[in-house]
């Protein structure tokens, strides 16, 4: 069975056994979580009812993603800028679909 979840302002198809990497949600590595905004459910062809479905998921580890690099740069008036960003992230292995 398949779900679409909701979390962090993205949507990711999720299914028992996948692991994803979503915006940092709180938590320490090992708690269990419920991913509540299930926006679509099925298994297959089918679908089901999304309301009745719950996502489990286990947090694996609280990570940062790859480094951004901010580069500003304006003609002629010997300016520029460099900065770098790294996003928080939770990597999660979804338990159930259910």
């Amino acid at each position: 069975m398949f779900a679409i979840v909701r979390t962090g302002g993205k949507q990711y198809r999720v299914a028992a056994g996948d692991k994803i990497a979503v915006e940092k949600l709180a938590g320490e590595a090992g708690d269990k979580i419920t991913l509540s905004e299930v926006l679509l459910a099925g298994e297959g062809d089918s679908l089901a009812d999304a309301a009745k479905v719950t996502v489990s998921a286990e947090i694996i580890a609280q990570a940062k993603s790859e480094k951004v690099i901010v580069f500003k740069k304006r003609r002629r008036h010997n300016y520029r800028r460099r900065n770098g960003h790294r996003q928080q992230m939770t990597l999660l292995r979804i338990v159930s679909v259910a």
